[in-house]
Protein backbone atom coordinates (compact mmCIF):
# COMPACT_ATOMS: atom_id res chain seq x y z
CA UNK A 1 0.00 0.00 0.00
CA UNK A 2 1.65 3.33 -1.11
CA UNK A 3 0.63 6.86 1.02
CA UNK A 4 1.60 10.13 0.20
CA UNK A 5 2.35 12.72 3.52
CA UNK A 6 2.50 16.10 2.73
CA UNK A 7 3.04 17.60 5.99
CA UNK A 8 5.58 20.71 6.24
CA UNK A 9 6.55 20.22 10.09
CA UNK A 10 9.56 17.97 9.66
CA UNK A 11 8.92 16.75 12.94
CA UNK A 12 5.34 16.06 12.36
CA UNK A 13 6.45 14.55 8.96
CA UNK A 14 9.18 13.13 10.48
CA UNK A 15 7.65 10.83 13.30
CA UNK A 16 4.69 10.09 10.59
CA UNK A 17 6.73 8.77 7.71
CA UNK A 18 8.28 6.44 10.69
CA UNK A 19 5.00 5.03 11.92
CA UNK A 20 3.58 4.45 8.18
CA UNK A 21 7.05 2.61 6.97
CA UNK A 22 6.55 0.79 10.13
CA UNK A 23 3.21 0.20 9.51
CA UNK A 24 3.96 -1.94 5.98
CA UNK A 25 3.59 1.30 3.94
CA UNK A 26 5.94 2.44 1.11
CA UNK A 27 5.65 5.87 1.92
CA UNK A 28 6.61 9.05 -0.04
CA UNK A 29 7.34 12.61 1.61
CA UNK A 30 6.48 16.29 0.28
CA UNK A 31 6.43 20.17 2.26
CA UNK A 32 4.13 22.15 -0.02
CA UNK A 33 0.93 22.04 -1.96
CA UNK A 34 2.35 22.39 -5.46
CA UNK A 35 4.63 19.46 -4.81
CA UNK A 36 1.99 17.08 -3.88
CA UNK A 37 0.04 17.92 -7.01
CA UNK A 38 3.21 17.51 -9.23
CA UNK A 39 3.75 13.77 -7.34
CA UNK A 40 -0.17 13.10 -7.81
CA UNK A 41 -0.08 13.76 -11.54
CA UNK A 42 3.33 11.06 -11.42
CA UNK A 43 2.53 8.35 -8.90
CA UNK A 44 -0.50 6.30 -8.03
CA UNK A 45 -1.47 6.26 -4.59
CA UNK A 46 -3.57 4.39 -2.03
CA UNK A 47 -4.10 6.96 0.63
CA UNK A 48 -2.96 10.43 0.88
CA UNK A 49 -2.25 12.34 4.25
CA UNK A 50 -3.13 16.36 3.85
CA UNK A 51 -1.80 18.55 5.87
CA UNK A 52 -4.21 22.07 5.38
CA UNK A 53 -1.71 24.74 6.33
CA UNK A 54 0.59 24.12 3.26
CA UNK A 55 2.93 26.95 1.97
CA UNK A 56 2.69 27.43 -2.18
CA UNK A 57 -0.53 25.92 -2.12
CA UNK A 58 -3.09 25.63 0.49
CA UNK A 59 -4.18 22.24 1.46
CA UNK A 60 -7.94 22.72 0.68
CA UNK A 61 -6.92 24.03 -2.70
CA UNK A 62 -5.15 21.09 -3.08
CA UNK A 63 -7.70 18.87 -2.28
CA UNK A 64 -10.00 20.96 -4.48
CA UNK A 65 -7.56 20.32 -7.16
CA UNK A 66 -7.50 16.34 -6.62
CA UNK A 67 -10.97 16.05 -6.95
CA UNK A 68 -11.29 18.34 -9.96
CA UNK A 69 -9.00 16.10 -11.74
CA UNK A 70 -11.36 12.88 -11.15
CA UNK A 71 -7.91 11.36 -8.84
CA UNK A 72 -10.25 8.95 -6.24
CA UNK A 73 -7.05 8.58 -4.03
CA UNK A 74 -8.86 8.58 -0.23
CA UNK A 75 -7.88 11.83 1.66
CA UNK A 76 -7.34 11.85 5.01
CA UNK A 77 -6.87 15.38 6.49
CA UNK A 78 -4.46 15.98 9.32
CA UNK A 79 -4.54 19.85 10.85
CA UNK A 80 -4.32 21.57 13.46
CA UNK A 81 -7.72 23.56 12.15
CA UNK A 82 -10.37 22.71 14.70
CA UNK A 83 -13.03 25.08 14.11
CA UNK A 84 -15.75 23.33 12.69
CA UNK A 85 -16.13 25.26 9.32
CA UNK A 86 -12.90 24.16 8.65
CA UNK A 87 -13.53 20.63 9.23
CA UNK A 88 -16.81 20.60 6.99
CA UNK A 89 -15.14 22.72 4.16
CA UNK A 90 -12.47 19.60 4.09
CA UNK A 91 -15.37 16.89 3.78
CA UNK A 92 -17.34 19.25 1.39
CA UNK A 93 -14.31 19.33 -0.97
CA UNK A 94 -14.08 15.56 -0.57
CA UNK A 95 -11.84 14.29 2.08
CA UNK A 96 -12.63 11.12 3.20
CA UNK A 97 -11.75 11.76 6.77
CA UNK A 98 -10.26 14.40 9.16
CA UNK A 99 -7.76 13.66 12.16
CA UNK A 100 -6.90 17.21 14.34
CA UNK A 101 -2.90 17.89 15.55
CA UNK A 102 -2.11 16.16 17.96
CA UNK A 103 -3.22 12.76 17.29
CA UNK A 104 -2.26 9.67 18.54
CA UNK A 105 -0.41 7.59 15.27
CA UNK A 106 -2.96 4.12 16.42
CA UNK A 107 -5.56 6.30 15.63
CA UNK A 108 -4.03 7.73 12.32
CA UNK A 109 -3.30 4.22 11.03
CA UNK A 110 -6.57 2.77 12.11
CA UNK A 111 -8.70 5.75 10.28
CA UNK A 112 -6.24 5.22 6.94
CA UNK A 113 -7.20 1.00 7.24
CA UNK A 114 -11.20 2.54 7.36
CA UNK A 115 -11.04 5.03 4.68
CA UNK A 116 -9.29 2.57 2.01
CA UNK A 117 -11.24 -0.09 3.24
CA UNK A 118 -14.53 2.24 2.32
CA UNK A 119 -12.46 3.48 -1.46
CA UNK A 120 -12.29 -0.60 -2.01
CA UNK A 121 -15.72 -1.22 -1.17
CA UNK A 122 -15.28 -3.20 1.76
CA UNK A 123 -17.16 -2.35 5.45
CA UNK A 124 -15.24 -5.03 7.39
CA UNK A 125 -11.49 -4.92 9.01
CA UNK A 126 -10.14 -7.97 7.17
CA UNK A 127 -9.74 -8.26 3.52
CA UNK A 128 -11.02 -11.26 2.20
CA UNK A 129 -11.83 -13.14 -1.19
CA UNK A 130 -13.98 -15.64 0.68
CA UNK A 131 -10.99 -18.11 0.59
CA UNK A 132 -7.74 -16.31 1.72
CA UNK A 133 -8.02 -13.31 4.15
CA UNK A 134 -5.85 -10.58 5.85
CA UNK A 135 -5.77 -9.07 8.86
CA UNK A 136 -4.25 -5.60 8.24
CA UNK A 137 -3.99 -4.55 12.09
CA UNK A 138 -2.02 -8.57 13.24
CA UNK A 139 -0.64 -8.69 9.83
CA UNK A 140 -1.66 -12.45 9.70
CA UNK A 141 -3.17 -14.25 6.50
CA UNK A 142 -5.03 -17.54 6.34
CA UNK A 143 -6.61 -19.86 3.61
CA UNK A 144 -9.88 -21.60 4.82
CA UNK A 145 -9.93 -23.57 7.56
CA UNK A 146 -5.85 -23.42 7.82
CA UNK A 147 -3.97 -21.44 11.00
CA UNK A 148 -3.31 -17.95 10.40
CA UNK A 149 0.07 -17.21 8.77
CA UNK A 150 2.53 -14.18 10.07
CA UNK A 151 3.70 -12.21 7.55
CA UNK A 152 6.96 -9.79 6.86
CA UNK A 153 6.17 -6.11 6.22
CA UNK A 154 6.41 -6.74 2.65
CA UNK A 155 4.60 -9.89 2.63
CA UNK A 156 1.99 -8.21 3.97
CA UNK A 157 2.47 -5.19 1.49
CA UNK A 158 2.07 -7.35 -1.68
CA UNK A 159 -1.03 -9.32 0.10
CA UNK A 160 -2.87 -6.32 0.58
CA UNK A 161 -2.31 -4.69 -2.88
CA UNK A 162 -3.70 -7.85 -4.36
CA UNK A 163 -6.59 -8.43 -2.11
CA UNK A 164 -7.41 -5.16 -2.04
CA UNK A 165 -9.02 -6.00 -6.03
CA UNK A 166 -9.83 -9.18 -5.64
CA UNK A 167 -9.62 -10.62 -9.44
CA UNK A 168 -7.17 -7.75 -10.37
CA UNK A 169 -3.87 -8.52 -12.08
CA UNK A 170 -0.86 -6.22 -11.01
CA UNK A 171 1.99 -6.43 -12.55
CA UNK A 172 5.72 -6.89 -11.45
CA UNK A 173 5.95 -3.16 -11.90
CA UNK A 174 2.49 -2.82 -10.10
CA UNK A 175 3.42 -4.47 -6.99
CA UNK A 176 7.12 -3.05 -6.81
CA UNK A 177 5.00 0.37 -6.72
CA UNK A 178 3.15 -0.45 -4.01
CA UNK A 179 6.14 -2.03 -1.98
CA UNK A 180 8.61 0.68 -2.54
CA UNK A 181 8.88 4.41 -1.47
CA UNK A 182 11.15 7.30 -3.09
CA UNK A 183 14.99 6.01 -2.44
CA UNK A 184 14.34 2.35 -1.21
CA UNK A 185 16.40 0.39 -3.57
CA UNK A 186 14.35 -2.57 -5.41
CA UNK A 187 15.48 -5.39 -5.57
CA UNK A 188 15.69 -8.01 -7.77
CA UNK A 189 13.42 -10.42 -8.42
CA UNK A 190 12.00 -9.06 -5.15
CA UNK A 191 8.21 -9.81 -5.96
CA UNK A 192 9.02 -13.44 -7.09
CA UNK A 193 10.45 -13.51 -4.03
CA UNK A 194 7.34 -12.72 -1.80
CA UNK A 195 5.36 -14.48 -3.41
CA UNK A 196 7.28 -17.62 -3.43
CA UNK A 197 7.36 -16.68 0.45
CA UNK A 198 3.68 -16.35 0.47
CA UNK A 199 3.07 -19.53 -1.55
CA UNK A 200 5.15 -21.63 1.24
CA UNK A 201 3.04 -20.31 4.28
CA UNK A 202 -0.26 -19.99 2.59
CA UNK A 203 -0.69 -23.09 -0.45
CA UNK A 204 0.05 -22.62 -4.07
CA UNK A 205 -3.26 -22.03 -4.84
CA UNK A 206 -3.30 -18.00 -3.09
CA UNK A 207 -1.50 -16.34 -5.41
CA UNK A 208 -2.27 -16.83 -9.02
CA UNK A 209 0.56 -16.22 -12.26
CA UNK A 210 -1.11 -14.73 -15.57
CA UNK A 211 1.49 -15.79 -17.62
CA UNK A 212 3.02 -12.90 -18.94
CA UNK A 213 0.81 -10.46 -17.09
CA UNK A 214 1.20 -10.45 -13.74
CA UNK A 215 -0.52 -11.80 -10.55
CA UNK A 216 -3.89 -11.98 -8.67
CA UNK A 217 -5.46 -13.15 -5.76
CA UNK A 218 -9.23 -15.29 -6.98
CA UNK A 219 -12.53 -12.92 -7.15
CA UNK A 220 -14.77 -12.98 -3.72
CA UNK A 221 -16.99 -16.53 -3.95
Amino acid sequence: MRALLVEDDRMIGQAVELALKDASYAVDWVRDGESALLTLEAQHYDVLLLDLGLPRKDGVEVLRSIRARGNPVAVLVITARDALEDRLRGLDEGADDYVLKPFEMRELLARMRAVVRRKGGSAGPVLSNGVLSLDPVTREARMENDAPARLSKREFSLLQALLVRPGAILSRSELEDRIYGWGEEVESNAVEFLIHALRRKLGSDAIKNVRGTGWMVAREK
